[in-house]
């Protein structure tokens, strides 16, 4: 386990400016006329060394050709998206979870894509990894989308988070969804074995952030709309560290409800956010509280400059650059925060040549 303990920071941010409006997003994306194929070859990764189990985990039958049942109970699962803007990021964070599990042997990474040709990358950049590719088509969310004060939240593989329980096999019944910002700085199998207890999802909470800015003035003032919060404690939390039961949300059908309120927001714009707000209107409230080390988030800084952040006071298992200023952007840039130097050493990217 890696633990960074610093100083309380001398600024205070809320959690609600990590993820606000910022003209560095059109620094982070790559060229529209460039084609999917193309923009894949312009990436090389170097190959990542092989990790094997410690003597005490154990080892699941795997060939390359043959292949791990994603049934195999002794399986930790893990969901991320692989988009070509933040290829690097998902790349470093599959890299720092291998580096960091005692049994890496056991992880299956669960891949979201909405571009096929990214698989062949995966395999050799990581040729021992336990993964598979599911593609998630656009246009399920096109029309539920609506315009956010961020340009990357309108992105419609953000919220292929709301189909996990559709996209994964039925055996599958709890996963990890992380973003692709983020590095483990920890053995990610104790987040695994969290306890949701009658919960559907666990996320570390926030409830010191002022819970009202996540919605508009019109969601407020309109009981048919904030009446969905009565009787309950809402609390902010950050979708990008969450662990899932899916097979309660199956049962459930949370995803309809999600949807509802997408559509909701298409007629009555109660919120200016992108796929977070419509799971603080399912979940606020009934979220298993996680310890905040495992999302230590907002390193990405305020959004309007990308400025630089310090963490929160305490242990650390997972750092988050959420927010618009990336490591691998700052670091290119020569002008990175000191805290991008903990992303580095996962950094396996290399431009083509």
């Amino acid at each position: 386990m890696v633990m960074i303990v610093l100083s309380p920071s001398l600024q205070s941010f809320p959690p609600a400016e990590a993820i606000r409006s910022s003209h560095l997003d059109n620094y982070l994306r790559l060229p529209s006329q460039v084609s999917p194929v193309e923009s894949v070859n312009r990436f090389s990764f170097r190959k990542a060394s092989v990790f094997r189990n410690a003597d005490e985990c154990g080892s699941t039958a795997y060939s390359i050709t043959g292949g791990t049942s994603v049934c195999d109970p002794s399986l930790v699962h893990v969901a991320i998206t692989l988009d070509i803007d933040y290829l690097r990021g998902s790349i470093a964070a599959v890299h720092s979870i291998l580096q960091h599990s005692m049994c890496p042997e056991n992880i299956f990474f669960h891949f979201l894509v909405s571009e096929t040709s990214l698989e062949t990358l995966v395999r050799s950049t990581f040729p021992q990894l336990k993964f598979k590719v599911y593609y998630f088509d656009p246009e399920i969310v096109r029309n539920r989308i609506s315009t956010s004060v961020r340009q990357a939240l309108e992105q419609p593989l953000n919220y292929a988070r709301n189909y996990l329980a559709d996209l994964l096999e039925p055996c599958v019944r709890r996963v990890i969804y992380l973003d692709s910002d983020l590095v483990v700085v920890d053995d990610i199998a104790k987040l695994w074995t969290t306890s949701l207890g009658s919960r559907t999802i666990g996320a570390p909470e926030y409830c010191h952030a002022n819970f009202t800015k996540y919605f508009t003035a019109a969601f407020w003032n309109d009981k048919r709309f904030s009446a969905t919060f009565n009787g309950r404690k809402p609390c902010y939390f950050n979708t990008g560290v969450m662990v899932i039961d899916l097979k309660k949300w199956r049962r459930i059908g949370y995803t309809k409800r999600i949807e509802r309120w997408m559509e909701i927001q298409k007629s009555d714009r109660i919120y200016e956010l992108g796929s977070l707000p419509p799971f603080l209107l399912v979940f606020a409230g009934h979220v298993s509280p996680i310890e905040h080390r495992w999302n230590q988030h907002g390193l990405g800084g305020d959004n309007v400059r990308g400025s630089c952040r310090d963490l929160h006071p305490g242990p650390v298992s997972l750092l988050h650059w959420s927010g618009s200023g990336k490591p691998w952007f700052r670091l290119d840039s020569k002008r990175p925060c000191p805290l991008d130097a903990l992303w580095a050493p996962f950094d396996l990217y290399g431009h083509s040549h």
